[in-house]
This record gives structure tokens, sequence and C-alpha cells, in this order.
């Protein structure tokens, strides 16, 4: 098995590449799976019925779900696992505290060892398309097969023995730590820095 990816040659628009041609990677998407389609092969692989592999499905999902919202870091079995997090702005005086400071809610996915080795095993070919939709080139990558890791580097997420999570990560992609001194902090967990950029290296 081996991941696509389509580097497309596109005319880009501002930065330093402005008015110039450069080629753009990103991943070649399958169509989705439908949740029937998963449960079925699921089923098939277990040797339980639909039925069962269904009502499993469900709880577990239902569950996950609950203990989430709650504020736990759930366990999704064979993949890793998933919490609740949030970006916000930080406030100099206690009393300007207050739920508007938050900007988005977000559901944080950390995958396991093996769903990770998994990925960076994988080998990755290129198809390359000129401006005009044209095949010029296939490529096998060589790349290290680095994957990102949401919690290896402290981006600014402190994790306290209580388990309770002090998210403070400024706007222009720093790691600060703190209550800020006026400046706009943002609170994010370790996917954040700025946001991520997938494909060909030039972000426009």
């Amino acid at each position: 098995m081996a991941l696509k990816v389509k580097a497309k040659e596109k005319l880009q628009k501002i930065g330093k590449y402005a008015d110039t041609y450069r080629y753009v990677m990103m991943p070649e998407l399958y169509s989705t799976l439908t949740q029937d389609k998963v449960i079925k092969e699921a089923a098939l692989r277990s040797g339980v019925s639909q039925g069962v592999m269904q009502a499993c499905w469900d709880a577990a999902g239902e569950v996950i779900k609950a203990w989430a919202t709650e504020g736990h870091s759930v366990a999704l079995p064979g993949l890793g696992t998933m919490r609740f997090g949030l970006r916000a702005k930080s406030c100099a005086n206690v009393n300007e505290v207050k739920s508007s400071l938050i900007k988005t809610r977000r559901i944080i996915f950390t995958p396991d060892t093996d769903l990770k080795d998994e990925l960076h095993n994988t080998s990755i070919q290129i198809t390359c398309y000129d401006r005009n939709g044209e095949i010029v080139k296939r490529v096998t990558s060589s790349d290290p097969g680095t994957v990102e890791d949401p919690e290896g580097d402290d981006n600014g997420e402190n994790e306290n023995e209580g388990g309770n999570e002090n998210q403070n990560q400024n706007e222009n992609g720093g790691g600060s730590t703190g209550s800020g001194t006026g400046g706009d902090n943002t609170g994010g967990d370790n996917n954040g820095g700025g946001g991520g950029n997938s494909g060909g290296g030039d972000a426009n």
C-alpha cells in the first residue's frame, strides 16, 4: 500500500513567489467510507455478526462522546486518544475573564505508536500535474517518513498534575505560557503553532 499525493503546478498570487508557478503537493484522498461499510468489514474480520458489531460501535461512540465532553482524554482502541481542547484569548485582569474569550472549541486526536509507525513505514507516490492538468512525472518518495506528534513538542500547552490544562499559545505561533501582559494569546494544543500547512511548503 502507498499514500497517493498530487503535485499541481499553480500560480502563486501572494508571498515571495507571487506571479510565479510552483508545484504544490497535497494528499489525494479517496472517497469517504460510510459507517455501514466500516462496520460490515469489522464484523467480517472479527467473526461476530454485523448486528452485534453495530451495537458495540454505537455503545463505544456514546461512551467516547460522553467522557470526552466531561474533560477526559479517552482511548480509541488501536488508534490513539481523543480529548477536548480550546483556543482562547488571554487577559491581564481576572475581572475580564469570561466565556466570550473562547474563540473555538476543539477535538484533539493523538495517534498511538502503532498507528504512527504504520504511517511512517508507508511509502508515498507522487503524481505531478502541470498547469494544464497533464501528468508530467511520477515519483516514489524517499522522505524520512517523519510523523508529526501533537504531544511531542511543547507549543504552549501545560498539563499540571491534577489533569487540568492551561493552554496559552500566542496567535503569532509562539509558545509562551502564562496569563499574558496585554497581548493576544491563544490557548491551543500542540497541534497549534499558527496552523498546519499540508502540501508543497509554500504557505500563501
